[in-house]
């Protein structure tokens, strides 16, 4: 298949972002900013993306859709949301880290991290500006400005180490710029999340090239 190809047949088969698994509609507003920044967190640990999405939705569905309303909820209600989740395991230095990044949002960028992003002048600057917040490291600045490249255009195309693993074992080009020319622009989110799952899952790499190897 020519790289043209392969792309499509990646997003038709494994071209869901994880904000989509978690109920997410990523746009240039607070609340998705700080849903998508919460995903991220979870994202980040040690632990299956599956569980991580259920937890998000456990904790949405608990109150936590912006900083204000994180705030708002008790160490336990976020304890026993990440717990619902199937987080157990991280659940309660989670609800920790979550109160802290919400005071840190709101005491720095008024609860609204496009004020985090217009203070950036580049994407190296943003990935420091959101490892400022405890639970937030590398990888989870890479998997914020992933999926936010799509409503941020200044910070595409983005494809992080581990994106950039997954589309070399498609056979995909690895840099930024030829990948991101295999898609529209806004599918670009989608067809780096796939990317991810194809390094983290051999079987996604078989469905895609056919290959039993």
């Amino acid at each position: 298949m020519s790289h043209r190809d392969t792309a499509r047949v990646l997003l038709e088969q494994h071209g869901t972002t994880y904000a989509e698994d978690a109920g997410i509609t990523v746009d240039d507003k607070p609340a998705a900013l700080w849903q998508l920044l919460v995903l991220s967190l979870l994202l980040s640990a040690r632990i299956s993306s599956s569980i991580a999405v259920a937890a998000a939705r456990e904790l949405f569905d608990a109150g936590c859709t912006t900083p204000e309303r994180t705030r708002d909820t008790t160490w336990q209600q976020r304890v026993d949301a990440l717990g619902r989740g199937g987080y157990r395991r991280y659940d309660e230095r989670t609800s920790t880290q979550l109160g802290e990044l919400a005071d840190k949002v709101l005491d720095d960028f008024s609860g609204d991290l496009r004020r985090m992003h217009e203070a950036c002048d580049d994407v190296p600057a943003l990935e420091q500006a959101l490892q400022q917040s405890k639970g937030i490291g590398p990888a989870g600045a890479a998997i914020f400005l992933r999926e936010v490249q799509g409503v941020w255009p200044d910070v595409a195309p983005y494809v992080d180490d581990l994106a950039a693993k997954g589309a070399d074992r498609l056979g995909l080009p690895t840099a930024p710029e030829k990948l991101a020319d295999l898609v529209p622009a806004q599918d670009l989110p989608r067809l780096v999340a796939a990317c991810v799952r194809a390094a983290r899952d051999q079987d996604v790499v078989d469905d895609v090239t056919g290959s039993d190897a």
